[in-house]
């Protein structure tokens, strides 16, 4: 017998956050030189540099900047996300006049994804903003645009918000967060799922009982396939929550065309390597995680 629709909702929130904080302690490092090498391209010749310079200069905790927003914001994310990956299923359900927990094909969970990221997004970007911050502090004052010997954590960090934009300024990036959730999770689901699909069909089996190995790979090509299409809108984004450190910072159109303008269309793909070395460890950690605290969770609901 399905659980209560309440009892779901839940299940569903708690499975996402227990995937979120797998996700973060499986890729941080490797998420701090992607948003080091889109803030500043120019400051390191490769990922390898980037790694190398902040081991360096920062030592190992450089590579572990912002892990507690990181962890805050990958477990709201995505304890929101799947939560309402649940109930706009049974929006695409209603849309397309389909009975309750009747099985969606995979476009339609793409579409479920995308439409859930609208709300993951609200949730996520204040926090993603502190985290971006902490990431490129080193950079921001080796650059000059900000004072040198400052505190970084994260408490200094969201004072400085409050202090000089109030707190509309954590949501500094909201229109670029969106712009790259939509799509980035239409890809992600969509990929995932058909990954899923792909080889319950080679085995011959259902999605559930495909393993684990084929479900951490489909994890991590969902997440492949987001980051590829994505990838520039994320870096007009961490430029946007970054650079506003230093004072108010155009908006999303002026940014993205500023970048092309005065660095051309490659720095929009700047720390691209770490992100996709991250991605398949990360995603399918998260997948893995998720689907399996929730099959847990499911049972142990079915039993009560």
């Amino acid at each position: 017998m399905a659980p209560h629709h309440v009892t779901q909702a839940i299940i569903d929130f708690s499975a996402g956050a227990v995937g979120g904080t797998a996700c973060v302690m499986s890729g941080q490092p490797f998420d701090t030189a992607k948003v080091k090498m889109q803030t500043f391209p120019s400051m390191y010749r490769s990922f390898i540099d980037c790694f190398a310079s902040t081991l360096r200069h920062e030592g190992l905790r450089g590579l572990y900047k912002g892990t507690t927003p990181a962890l805050m914001a990958n477990i709201t994310e995505n304890a929101v996300l799947f939560l309402s990956y649940g109930l706009c299923q049974d929006a695409v359900r209603f849309v397309f006049k389909m009975d309750k927990g009747a099985v969606l094909s995979d476009l339609q969970k793409a579409s479920a994804g995308s439409l859930a990221s609208i709300f993951s997004a609200m949730a996520l970007c204040p926090i993603e903003l502190v985290k971006c911050r902490l990431q490129a502090m080193h950079e921001m004052e080796a650059s000059g645009k900000i004072a040198s010997g400052q505190r970084s954590t994260v408490w200094t960090v969201v004072k400085t918000v409050l202090k000089t934009n109030g707190a509309l300024g954590f949501y500094q990036g909201l229109t670029s967060t969106i712009v790259r959730e939509m799509p980035g999770y239409f890809c992600f689901f969509g990929a995932y799922e058909l990954c899923r699909s792909k080889f319950a069909q080679y085995m011959n089996t259902d999605k559930d009982s495909i393993g684990v190995l084929p479900l951490m790979f489909s994890g991590g090509f969902g997440g492949a396939c987001l980051w590829l299409a994505v990838y520039p809108i994320d870096c007009v984004k961490s430029r946007i929550q970054v650079y506003s450190l230093s004072g108010k910072q155009a908006g999303f159109m002026k940014t993205f065309m500023g970048i092309i303008r005065t660095e051309g269309f490659t720095a929009l793909y700047s720390g691209l390597t770490p992100t996709m070395i991250r991605t398949f460890p990360a995603n399918g950690a998260l997948f893995l995680a998720y689907e399996l605290s929730r099959k847990f969770m499911m049972e142990v609901a079915g039993a009560c």
